[in-house]
């Protein structure tokens, strides 16, 4: 009796572990800032280049509040940065996949892949330009660049690391190529490829900025050349948060497709799938 009464409490006691983790975590955070607003107010920190919070949270109101002139920029950003993810993503997981299953064509392929990624993508840029004009398609073609490799590499070697044994039972039981991909290569391949779509999840936001320092009328970017140039860099920490802020989410969504996605590497997932499934099975 005892022995159940303590199991049903340990699920009760997380929601209550992760409050205080958060609380701790606010707790850092606000005396991280009242020691940054008293350093700034007492003069240890240069309001010109090391802004007060409390300026900071002001420039937010008003860019965001007062003149409303973000809202479009935040858009152009967020737009570059999903493309190049999508259609890097996209490319690196299937000709990863056309890799991993054909070993003639990653073994010609592979050195091709290898040399847009140890080009410097800085140095890509005028080209880009000079290709696709001043738009937005240079920055989602760099940010493409940027969110190419990792799911590449990720997904080769989740491919390649099936087990022999595992594969020689599927065909022992008469399956297809199509059966042994489907139900083992890709499954077993998708922890690796998540983590490697998490990581140009990432990476597509720096991409798309990079673009935008370079050669832009529009984005985030822009906004901090404007406000860096003219010295107001309490609004250049704004947008910076701003960016900050979107890259979170970003990343977040796609922690969020990991958990749906692999989900047999949560046990929680894994029960709730399984009740569903098996609430949906026909009964007899």
């Amino acid at each position: 009796m005892s022995i159940a009464t303590t199991e049903e409490a340990l699920p009760r006691s997380e929601p209550n572990l992760r409050v205080r983790r958060i609380g701790m975590h606010l707790v850092i955070f606000l005396v991280l800032l009242i020691l940054w607003e008293a350093g700034g107010r007492a003069g240890l920190l240069d309001d010109l280049t090391s802004p007060r919070p409390s300026a900071i949270f002001e420039s937010i109101y008003r860019i965001y509040i007062e003149q409303g002139n973000v809202y479009w920029h935040f858009f152009v950003t967020l737009v570059e940065a999903t493309a190049g993810f999508v259609i890097g993503s996209t490319a690196g997981v299937g000709l990863a996949i056309v890799a991993g299953l054909y070993e003639p064509f990653r073994r010609y392929i592979q050195p091709y892949i290898l040399v847009p990624q140890v080009t410097p993508r800085v140095a890509l840029t005028p080209i880009l330009i000079a290709w696709l004009g001043f738009g937005w398609s240079p920055k989602i073609a760099i940010a493409a660049l940027i969110c190419f490799f990792p799911p590449f590499v990720n997904t080769v070697t989740g491919m390649l690391s099936v087990d022999e044994d595992e594969k020689e039972m599927f065909r022992s039981l008469g399956a297809s190529k199509s059966q042994i991909f489907w139900k083992l290569q890709l499954p077993n391949a998708m922890p690796i490829i998540m983590a490697g779509l998490k990581i140009a999840m990432s990476l597509a936001l720096a991409g798309a900025i990079v673009g935008e320092f370079l050669s832009a009328q529009q984005g985030m970017a822009v906004l901090i050349h404007r406000y860096t140039y003219s010295l107001n860099m309490a609004s250049s920490f704004a947008i910076l948060l701003s960016l900050t802020a979107m890259g979170f989410a970003l990343f977040k969504l796609a922690e969020f497709a990991d958990s749906r996605i692999v989900f047999w590497r949560n046990e929680k997932r894994m029960l709730a799938v399984g009740r569903k499934r098996a609430a949906a099975w026909p009964k007899s």
